[in-house]
């Protein structure tokens, strides 16, 4: 049984299913998900049955698309409903986002209406500490009481993640997750709740095996919960609004806009999702895109790339748009740039505009180390989800040849100010163009293009490649779609258009990577393995000599918390310290984000 074939199950819903169960039967939870996955299952409309054995079946109803209710699963069993299969098989169906964004700008009463599962429970809406006495500017709004314990059962929540790691984070820890992202979404904390949340899939990705799980994205994920959790008892006013997040993020309107294509790049996903993304930019150099995204992987992408873009009127295809241009009235935009496609928008085709045309050749003009700064803001592990920006860079870049590395082979290029930056594939799919077409410029050293790319945070400036000017210098070339072929290289003894490249000297490896590494290995295997780690004296004075003392005392509290265990008068092990331990992981963990940023954008100033 593939899960992604199953009905996504509301947090709620698989939080009672473990609640329920005896003690002995949680104990057998894990086996009984892991025996589950391997039964036939098959859908019929909003019904998935799983084959439990040869006389049980399991049902999971989903109307809607989504298991909203513990009735909704029922199984054949003669332990039914107190069986142990019900809980399996909502902790094996991937975990619905009970607050999906809107396709377009929803109305005042939308936003406030509850859910099916808050209608069971009427939160507490956020109000200020104190009142003010008449004439006097409101103090600062707080978190009122019924958040904060919302926000301290997510920090315990994670904190026992932390504690046992992924091999310990079995589906009694993950319901725990569960009912505490279900609660605080109630609570008006939905950026700590979809944290819980995405932790939640991360750790069933590790125990499951899933090529595509990294450690590095649960270390973030467990850092934005534990950090977004800490900040809602002590922040007040804007500060207090950001950590709270939006349940929804409206499409606002934008008046008239005239839109000129940029590019169109492929988007297939882990989750079995492909489709495509068209970049547009206004008058005023705003980027905006309209996306067409759906179940349907690779295949699916290249196909939708030459369907019509959903946008008023317009019969332009996702291609044609990318190189074309619009004129959109009544349009509305969400807070990262989504143009919304509701019936008051209308757009009727419009000339686009060259890239070395005004307002396009405006993008290629802004320093690459000012567009890094911009693009960091946008890509920084624990950004603000509302802060919108975009992490695009735009470069003219002379192309230098393939450079070998650890991972497979990339493309050096030179951009002005004699910064070398590193071109990757945007996408490995077999299916996509992106591979092929970066190999072909690889061959042609010397070669002059203006390139838009997607930064990837490194301590040497490097992007992923998504789109180019044609190297015959007409038009433009969508890297993930279109094909390039040799006969379209330039002369590769055209005259170089930037100095030659400075000579390139070794640089040392900053010892961060030290304590990076600390931080990550909790994750898999807990605060135990870390405590078991040894003595880690030498390192921190590495660290301190490469002037990094923060580091270096992270590393030693850190590891210190790990190893600490207490005894009472009766030399018994007292309960290991969580909460402190908890604490001093995330300041590592963040600060080594922190670190990690600056080292990238300091990569690309050229008189650093």
């Amino acid at each position: 049984m593939n899960d992604d074939r199953l009905p996504p199950v509301a947090p709620e819903v698989t939080a009672t299913l473990v609640e329920d169960l005896s003690p002995r039967l949680r104990k057998r939870l894990d086996a009984a998900v892991t025996k589950l996955a391997a039964r036939p299952t098959h859908r019929d409309g909003d019904t998935t049955t799983i084959e439990v054995d040869d006389e049980t079946a399991l049902r999971l109803h989903a109307p809607g698309g989504v298991v909203a209710k513990a009735e909704d699963i029922s199984c054949g069993c003669l332990l039914a409903p107190a069986c142990v299969h019900r809980a399996a098989a909502a902790c094996a169906a991937p975990t619905a986002d009970t607050a999906p964004e809107p396709a377009e700008q929803p109305t005042s009463e939308a936003l406030e209406a509850p859910g099916p599962s808050e209608a069971l429970e009427v939160p507490e809406a956020p109000r200020p500490a104190s009142a003010a006495a008449p004439g006097t500017p409101s103090p600062p709004e707080t978190a009122n009481p019924a958040q904060r314990a919302a926000a301290d059962a997510l920090w315990a929540a994670g904190a026992a993640v932390l504690e046992a790691g992924v091999d310990g984070a079995g589906a009694v820890t993950q319901s725990v997750l569960l009912r505490a992202a279900h609660t605080a979404r109630l609570r008006h904390l939905p950026r700590a709740a979809g944290a819980a949340l995405a932790v939640v899939t991360l750790l069933r990705a590790a125990r499951a095996g899933d090529p595509s799980y990294r450690t590095a994205d649960l270390v973030t994920a467990l850092a934005e919960l534990l950090g977004t959790a800490r900040r809602v008892g002590t922040a007040s006013g804007a500060e207090l609004a950001a950590v709270r997040g939006r349940a929804r993020r409206p499409y606002t309107p934008d008046g008239s806009l005239r839109l000129y294509g940029l590019f169109t790049e492929p988007v297939v996903t882990d989750s079995g999702h492909g489709g495509v993304r068209t970049w547009v930019a206004g008058a005023d150099g705003r980027l905006f895109t309209v996306g067409d995204v759906a179940p349907g992987g690779a295949g699916r992408a290249l196909g939708v790339a030459d369907r019509a873009v959903r946008l008023g009127d317009s019969a332009l295809t996702h291609r044609e748009l990318g190189r074309a241009g619009l004129a959109v009235s009544g349009a509305t935009v969400s807070p990262d740039g989504r143009l919304g496609a509701g019936k008051g928008v209308k757009a009727v085709t419009a000339r686009g505009a060259a890239w070395t045309e005004p307002p396009l050749a405006a993008l290629w003009e802004t320093p690459p180390s000012e567009q890094v700064a911009r693009a960091l803001r946008s890509t920084s592990r624990y950004a603000d989800p509302d802060g919108g920006g975009s992490d695009l860079l735009f470069l003219d870049v002379e192309l230098l040849g393939a450079v070998r590395e650890a991972g497979g082979t990339c493309l050096l290029a030179l951009c002005e100010g004699g910064v070398r930056v590193r071109l990757a594939v945007a996408d490995d799919d077999p299916a996509l163009a992106h591979r092929d077409n970066l190999a072909l410029l690889a061959a042609a050293p010397g070669a002059r293009l203006r390139i838009i790319g997607r930064l990837a945070p490194a301590p040497h400036p490097r992007l992923t490649l998504l789109a180019c000017s044609h190297p015959t210098g007409e038009g433009t070339v969508d890297l993930g779609l279109d094909r390039l072929r040799r006969a379209d290289l330039p002369d590769p003894a055209a005259p170089a258009r930037f100095a030659p490249p400075r000579p390139a000297g070794s640089v040392a490896q900053s010892p961060l990577y030290l304590l990076e590494r600390r931080v990550e290995q909790t994750v898999p295997a807990g605060r135990a393995a870390l405590g078991m780690l040894g003595d880690v004296t030498a390192e921190a004075v590495r660290i301190r000599r490469a002037g990094l003392p923060t580091a270096a005392a992270l590393l030693t509290a850190l590891c210190a918390s790990a190893a600490q265990r207490d005894r009472d008068l009766f030399g018994r092990l007292l309960p290991a310290d969580t909460d402190g331990f908890a604490a001093y992981w995330l300041a590592a963990a963040r600060y080594t984000a922190a670190v990690a940023e600056s080292l990238c954008s300091a990569a690309w100033d050229p008189t650093t």
